[in-house]
């Protein structure tokens, strides 16, 4: 559904009315190869000024074709307006499209300025204050999604830590090639599981690569199509994940930063008062979720499901989750 030509000319028909007449759009360009939703890179010309946006978008306009994880483009939108007001740093939303002719299920968002790469944020000198100041203010975000009431929310999946930790283990076992460290984390995870906390709005997915950092910090939080509503303490946990660290272990924040920062920061603007050791259980089970998306996409190559050499290359980091489940598991010992 929709050509390039009949993308930029939905998307011309659409500045029209937000805009008025005599915009223009120009330089289309799709920006991600989009497994879950794409993304689109656009400028609109219009009142004499040149307007950078970003249209996501439904692969093909279709969004039956999302993941059964993903909660829709209509409602991604919704959160992203929710956030804004709880001063999240995210896009201004400035259009959705349910059922477009031609753009199908999408919605069109500013264009923030920055880097996702988590190498190069966590390595060029350009990023080298803002690494400094990342911590916190990824405290203090995760602290404004977390505070969003949740009666003014549209209804989301809810996940807690031992819902999870059941689905990934039915996911491992369905492959039947035992793995021992597997074995053993989820071992601990069920022995160790911690009381739950009050539930919250949980972005799912917050970590270097879906945050979009400038060389002040951190300048918008992106990619909200695996929220849920669960426990505070699994987005902290996820940032931790050593497999988004990029080589930088050091730091168990990202990579860039110490968690003490961020809990200081996290508590400082409104989220409950939490310790490292908190964090500890969840950092294990992302790093066991992780482990076995990591089965699921070498599957997926194996059997021919999706033959493409970015699921080969991610399956083989197996090994890697393994590796850090090992470390984990020494240092709660």
């Amino acid at each position: 559904m929709g050509s390039n030509e009949q993308i930029t000319s939905a998307l011309e028909a659409w500045a029209t009315g937000k805009f008025g007449s005599g915009n223009k759009v120009s330089g289309l360009k799709r920006l991600s190869g989009g497994a879950s939703q794409e993304t689109w890179a656009f400028d609109v010309s219009a009142n004499g000024q040149e307007m950078p946006m970003i249209l996501r978008r439904a692969p093909g306009g279709v969004e039956a074709a999302r993941s059964s994880q993903a909660i829709g483009l209509a409602m991604e939108a919704t959160l992203l307006t929710h956030a804004a007001k709880a001063g999240v740093p995210v896009p201004p939303v400035l259009g959705v499209f349910e059922n477009d002719p031609e753009l199908g299920q999408a919605f069109v968002m500013d264009r923030i300025n920055g880097e996702t790469l988590g190498r190069k944020i966590l390595r060029d000198e350009e990023f080298s204050g803002a690494r400094k100041a990342l911590a916190r203010q990824c405290g203090e975000a995760l602290a404004g999604i977390h505070s969003i009431p949740l009666d003014t929310l549209p209804e989301l999946p809810v996940s807690d830590g031992i819902s999870q930790l059941e689905k990934y283990e039915s996911i491992y076992r369905a492959f039947n090639l035992p793995r021992p460290v597997f074995e053993l984390a989820i071992s601990w995870l069920k022995a160790n599981a911690p009381d739950a906390l009050p539930v919250v709005l949980v972005h799912g997915d917050f970590r270097l690569g879906n945050l979009m950092v400038s060389e002040k910090g951190l300048a918008s939080v992106l990619d909200w199509e695996l929220a849920h509503i669960g426990d505070p303490r699994e987005d902290i946990a996820w940032l931790c994940v050593n497999s988004w660290r990029f080589g930088h272990a050091d730091k168990r924040v990202g990579g860039f930063g110490e968690l003490s920062d961020l809990l200081d920061a996290y508590a400082t603007a409104g989220g409950p008062q939490l310790t490292p050791r908190d964090i500890d259980w969840w950092e294990m089970m992302g790093s066991l979720k992780w482990g076995v998306m990591c089965m699921t996409m070498y599957e997926a190559f194996r059997s021919g499901a999706d033959p493409s050499v970015e699921r080969a290359a991610i399956g083989r980091r197996v090994s890697e989750t393994e590796i850090d489940l090992v470390n984990l598991l020494e240092g709660v010992r």
